[in-house]
């Protein structure tokens, strides 16, 4: 979308990057929107493409009112990092993939206002969930667009990011497609640092242990030689025969 302004009338128009509100609206949905974010943003390390959250999306230039808030978006082609807000106009592209994290206090905007305006603007992947189970079946639902319009997806697969999404409580998970693996999120990857770190440390522990033993070992046939010397035998001679 497009405007009538002339050039220096929209380079004085104000976008802004905050309106003051919370960014979520309770702990569980800020806890899967972070969660969400970061395991994204890690999966798209080295591509072009970049991961915003809870930032203004722009889709009209010279009508800063003309703004929405995704929870999470991810947008292909183009450059990697983060943005105060996201101006369609300016990067020439569109989200690929938006995620909101619904609740029955948002059920109407997130189902009919964000829906329709994504459809338009031609996001190809919408998602709904919904952490507390309040209003969405199985807590996650997703819409693809085929030719102009949204279908409900059917196999919790996400195209564009080539991932399988499944529902583990009030979480989020994402699964590759082509090996099956999953993507930590934060406090898992915490979890399996330490886990790596505990078998590292009893690795070296087992290694100090053995050493120790064979040392003990060692100074045992030592000793045990020096008796036999101390009564006159030879033990060099001993180990020959």
């Amino acid at each position: 979308m497009t405007s009538a302004l002339t050039p220096n009338q929209r380079s004085e128009v104000f976008y802004p990057s905050s309106d003051g509100e919370p960014v979520a609206e309770s702990y569980a949905h800020l806890c899967v929107l972070l969660a969400t974010l970061e395991i994204l943003r890690q999966y798209l390390v080295g591509q072009q493409a970049t991961v915003l959250a809870n930032q203004f999306l722009y889709y009209a230039q010279g009508f800063p009112k003309l703004r929405v808030a995704p929870d999470v978006m991810v947008i292909f082609n183009v450059a990697p990092g983060g943005r105060d807000n996201y101006k369609v106009w300016e990067e020439g592209e569109v989200p690929s993939v938006i995620f909101e994290m619904t609740s029955a206090g948002t059920k109407n905007h997130d189902q009919e206002f964000k829906k329709t305006l994504y459809e338009q603007l031609g996001v190809k992947e919408y998602w709904l969930f919904d952490p507390r189970g309040e209003w969405v079946q199985g807590q996650l639902r997703g819409y693809r667009l085929r030719q102009d319009s949204y279908e409900l997806i059917t196999d919790n697969r996400s195209e564009p990011l080539g991932l399988r999404l499944q529902v583990e409580g009030e979480l989020i998970s994402f699964y590759r497609e082509d090996t099956g693996e999953k993507l930590l999120n934060p406090t898992e990857q915490a979890q399996a640092l330490r886990e790596a770190q505990q078998r590292i440390d009893a690795e070296a522990l087992a290694r100090q242990q053995a050493e120790q033993a064979r040392q003990q070992a060692e100074q045992q046939v030592e000793q045990l030689k020096q008796r036999l010397r101390d009564m006159g035998i030879n033990p060099d001679q001993l180990e020959q025969e």
